[in-house]
């Protein structure tokens, strides 16, 4: 049971109406995350946004697949695990990839499991991460950038994990065959 309302057009707030529609444009339907957003016109812009932002960043679709399902995973996020994992076989990320976040596994490279383990530290650390953490990181091939960029995912990810949290957001239609239960490490 939900326990923020799931808006749509004919319900939302004036303020967040031109942003669900565009949503509908966009997927065809508007996404149960999109229309618990509504309920703050300002928490639904900033959200589709760092959305932008993100997928604009300078990471390729594996690279934004691992900092995303990697927060979702780690935040037992039930609605964002499947729709990523859907998302990313739109994106063309290899199977293997999207197998590996959701099962908690190693990553198929080292590259995208340095990105993996940085994102895991900011996550569980709250931003502390050590000198070394950094060095690690680096001679991975990222930089300064990507560490930047990682936070910016993850606070696309904060919103929309919390939230689901919260509301208890229903799987999407769309999404349901990539369902996912949390598993313990």
């Amino acid at each position: 049971m939900t326990t923020l309302k799931i808006h749509n057009l004919e319900t939302a707030p004036e303020e967040s109406k031109q942003a669900l529609e565009n949503s509908q444009k966009a997927y065809g339907v508007i996404p149960g995350l999109h229309g618990v957003l509504a309920n703050s016109p300002q928490t639904l812009e900033a959200y589709k946004t760092l959305h932008e932002f993100f997928v604009n960043s300078s990471f390729n679709n594996d690279e934004l697949t691992v900092v995303w399902q990697t927060i979702n995973v780690e935040h037992e996020c039930h609605y964002c695990v499947p729709a990523h994992t859907g998302i990313a076989a739109m994106m063309k990320v290899d199977e293997s990839i999207s197998n590996a976040l959701r099962n908690r596994t190693a990553m198929p490279n080292a590259k995208l499991q340095a990105l993996h383990e940085m994102t895991l530290k900011i996550v569980r650390n709250r931003g502390h991460v050590t000198q070394e953490d950094l060095d690690t990181f680096y001679a991975a091939g990222y930089g300064e950038r990507q560490v930047l960029e990682i936070i910016l995912g993850l606070s696309q990810k904060i919103i929309s994990n919390y939230t689901n949290h919260i509301a208890n957001t229903p799987v999407d239609a769309m999404s349901k065959k990539f369902a996912w239960e949390p598993t313990t490490v």
